[in-house]
């Protein structure tokens, strides 16, 4: 058997390198892929305590890039969960990293994703970069963010169980958990996983 050339793991650095995303699959296609994570149990995020306090796993899914483990993600939900009504409940994504990212750099890619969903003015995009980042912070491995979907409100974050940030805007929360939960989204495998289907 071959071994793989100097060239080949030079490109797998640069790749490495040049993710600077919450695996948000602008990457599927080009060596990015979900694999389901089939564990349905494990200890619900404390942060979801007090906002729902009953909040089960609806599903979870592996983001690598390039064969790189970049992220565990879990959509946890209440009880009365309807996939077909995702946006009118409240619900809670969480990421659970694999890798060292940026704040801001996450924040960029997010905005990137959701242009891919509609159109943002820049004021709008400069807007929430600057608030995803102070609500993000940057990650290592084993790092926790989680982002709650309040209904009619926008989203509030959670960086390893303590609060960060809340958006007061629906538009933004829509655009943000449609990254991975929109009919739109650029990784429907990773949206199949997470809500179960």
């Amino acid at each position: 058997m071959s071994q793989p050339s100097d060239q080949h793991h030079a490109s797998r650095r640069q790749a490495l390198r040049g993710l600077t995303a919450v695996g948000l699959a602008a990457a599927l296609g080009q060596g990015a892929w979900a694999q389901p994570v089939t564990r349905r149990d494990g200890p619900t995020p404390p942060e979801l305590a007090q906002s729902m306090p009953q909040a089960r796993l609806q599903g979870s899914s592996r983001f690598r890039y390039y064969g790189f483990h970049v992220y565990d993600a879990q959509l946890w939900v209440p009880p009365t969960f309807d996939a077909a009504k995702l946006f009118s409940q409240p619900f809670a994504l969480s990421l659970i990293y694999a890798r060292s990212l940026k704040a801001r750099d996450i924040a960029e890619r997010s905005v990137q994703e959701m242009r891919r969903q509609t159109t943002l003015s820049e004021a709008e995009a400069q807007r929430w970069v600057q608030a995803m980042t102070a609500a993000f912070a940057d990650v290592r491995d084993g790092d926790r963010l989680t982002g709650l979907h309040l209904v009619d409100a926008g989203a509030s974050f959670f960086f390893n169980g303590q609060a960060t940030q809340s958006i007061n805007d629906k538009r933004f929360a829509a655009l943000f958990f449609g990254i991975w939960l929109s009919s739109a989204t650029s990784a429907p495998g990773l949206r199949r996983d997470l809500l179960g289907a």
